[in-house]
């Protein structure tokens, strides 16, 4: 009889993946390193979109399978459009991972809050000009953090030109991946499209993320988590692997099966009321519509690989 380890799904469960291309942002390191690897590994051709290529190529080279590298930085948009530019074939998947945690206040190239502009609109504008090539599926990762507190999308002030909370504002960017998904969902369902949107999260996971935090005491306090609480970088990327490869139904959100979701094997869970308002998703929409100047896409794919024209 198998044991309940057995059991449990990881990355050798994954399905051949030969003849699919995969687009990972910050694969260079943590879980975007790991999901690279196992998908690279699975047959797939994947695509380092990082922001230093030096350091994209030395992390591609020590992977086993088909790799290339490709720069891209979230936190300029100028960059988001020359990749999203240089694309000229069918893309199976699309892995929305890069992402800045707790950091001191800072802007991005275009004058966004760095964490709002680049976890969220970064990825938001990468979607929108990538879709029109994407067969499968894109998989955002979220966080527990969406959760912090009485998350809310604060429309009147994203680029938080008052008050800065690192925290606060990082739970706000994991919220709005997952609003993203949610009306992303919404419109691929609406336009007839086959591809699926999903949201994955982490759970706690030791990787160099959390060793930009603002704070030293937060620094400290979050080494010390992930020394003694964390699951290792290869177990946190199984929730994306999860949504990337098993048959799951759009807006499906994966994360670990563990106590509070810190750590264990990917399976479906919750997410707060906040992060399921259809309402808020729309209106966070149309906000990143005007702020990136990108929209959804004239032409998407459809269950059996042709193009429809979307609304």
């Amino acid at each position: 009889m198998a044991t309940d380890k057995q059991q449990k799904w990881n990355a050798t469960r994954i399905p051949d993946q030969t003849g699919r291309t995969a687009v990972v942002t910050g694969a260079n390191s943590g879980i975007g390193l790991r999901a690279a690897q196992a998908l690279a590994e699975a047959g797939a051709h994947v695509v380092f979109a990082v922001r230093d290529p030096e350091r994209g190529e030395a992390a591609a080279r020590t992977v086993n399978g088909s790799t290339e590298v490709r720069r891209l930085d979230l936190a300029d948009l100028s960059s988001v459009r020359e990749f999203a530019a240089g694309w000229d074939r069918p893309l199976d998947l699309l892995i929305n991972n890069a992402g800045v945690m707790m950091v001191p206040q800072q802007r991005t190239a275009d004058g966004f809050e760095m964490q709002f502009g680049t976890n969220h609109l970064g990825h938001f504008a990468l979607t929108n000009l990538l879709l029109p090539h994407v067969t499968d599926r894109v998989v955002t990762v979220s966080s527990g953090a969406h959760r912090w507190g009485d998350q809310r999308i604060d429309f009147d002030d994203l680029n938080r030109t008052s008050a800065y909370d690192p925290r606060g504002v990082y739970g706000q960017s994991k919220l709005a991946n997952l609003l993203f998904v949610l009306e992303l969902q919404r419109r691929l369902t609406e336009s007839g499209s086959g591809v699926r949107a999903l949201a994955a999260h982490p759970g706690y996971s030791a990787t160099n993320l959390q060793s930009h935090a603002a704070s030293a005491a937060a620094r400290a306090f979050m080494k010390l988590g992930n020394r003694f609480l964390a699951q290792d970088d290869r177990a946190g990327a199984l929730p994306t692997l999860y949504a990337a490869t098993q048959e799951l139904p759009g807006a499906s959100y994966v994360g670990p099966d563990g106590l509070g979701e810190m750590r264990g094997a990917p399976t479906l869970v919750g997410r707060s009321a906040a992060a399921s308002d259809p309402a808020v998703a729309r209106r966070l929409w149309t906000v990143s519509e005007e702020l990136t100047g990108t929209r959804f896409p004239q032409g998407v794919q459809t269950p059996q690989g042709a193009q429809t024209r979307a609304t």
